[in-house]
């Protein structure tokens, strides 16, 4: 007899399709217990599956569900964040079995890729001591912020676009960023003035990798007369800065990686970026916040804290 190949049946498990490959041959008038011997099913097994195939599938609701959450977030989301989705739906399910289905269904997130882009020019100013020491999360609002600059590059412009955000630590909000075809001092210093609009902060510190922007004698003026204090990542030590750089590979292996070529120019792309963000602030889950979207009403420190984040957009000069 001929091999079984396999049938790809959406949302079905592999035994159920070789079960169905099986019947289908059998009747056919091949003889069943050598397609059994090479589909590698056991006898039971076989009349089992083929018992389920024509009852009702009591996932069926739920694996509609698991496909439209899934395509909603274009493919970003794993099983976890697709089980806290569908909690937050109304779902009483397990994770583990969100995973199994998901499986079933050929579902999988989009794997991330390591960034190569760094600011680092050697010691060209005045370094700043690691206040963090790897302890991200923080207490309450603009207590702890993170900065850094990551590079875009795509096949359809000879030019590059640079993305400069603040992230707070608190709930991993980006609460500042700039675009721009330069990275140079200008971009950030936009982008501090428009992260703190206060004109002093208590207890606020801006970790940073060690970048030429972060050495200059400007930027640390700038923070030094807001009272913000400025800390540093040790040298090529990129997990010192590892709210930042989750950021950063969480946004392009999200809506950049593998799409490259579909960004027509650089004004495409950027206009991506800032879809892009608006959803992580507004839409995308929060593992570490209870499972939820972020939201402005879960948070009160006794000050009233915006979610909405700022927005500059330099001329480009490409």
């Amino acid at each position: 007899p001929k091999k079984v190949k396999r049938v790809r049946g959406k949302g079905r498990s592999l035994r159920a399709r070789k079960t169905e490959t099986v019947r289908e041959m059998a009747s056919g008038g091949f003889r069943l217990d050598l397609l059994l011997e090479e589909a590698r099913l056991a006898r039971s097994t076989y009349y089992y599956q083929l018992k389920q195939l024509y009852q009702p599938d009591k996932d069926k609701e739920l694996k509609d569900e698991i496909q439209v959450i899934f395509t909603e977030n274009k493919g970003n989301y794993g099983y976890r964040r697709v089980t806290l989705e569908l909690r937050n739906r109304g779902f009483v399910v397990n994770h583990k079995k969100v995973q199994r289905l998901m499986k079933v269904l050929g579902l999988t997130a989009r794997i991330r890729r390591k960034r190569k882009y760094s600011s680092y020019k050697g010691e060209i100013g005045k370094k700043a001591e690691n206040l963090i020491q790897r302890q991200f999360e923080a207490a309450k609002p603009m207590e702890k912020c993170y900065t850094d600059v990551t590079e875009f590059a795509i096949p359809n412009s000879t030019q590059k676009l640079y993305l400069s955000p603040v992230l707070d630590g608190f709930n991993s909000e980006i609460i500042a960023y700039n675009l721009s075809c330069s990275p140079n001092l200008e971009q950030v210093k936009a982008m501090l003035e428009q992260a703190f609009t206060e004109k002093y902060y208590e207890n606020t510190i801006l970790h940073s990798d060690q970048g030429w922007q972060y050495q200059h004698d400007s930027y640390r003026r700038l923070l030094k007369s807001k009272g913000i204090q400025p800390s540093m990542s040790r040298k090529g030590n990129s997990p010192d800065n590892g709210m930042m750089e989750s950021f950063f590979g969480i946004l392009k292996s999200e809506m950049f990686y593998g799409y490259e070529k579909h960004f027509r120019s650089l004004e495409d792309l950027e206009q991506a970026i800032v879809d892009y963000i608006d959803y992580y602030n507004n839409k995308r889950i929060k593992i570490k916040l209870k499972h939820t979207k972020v939201s402005s009403e879960g948070i009160s420190d006794g000050r009233k804290y915006s979610l909405l984040f700022h927005y500059v957009k330099v001329e480009m000069s490409c």
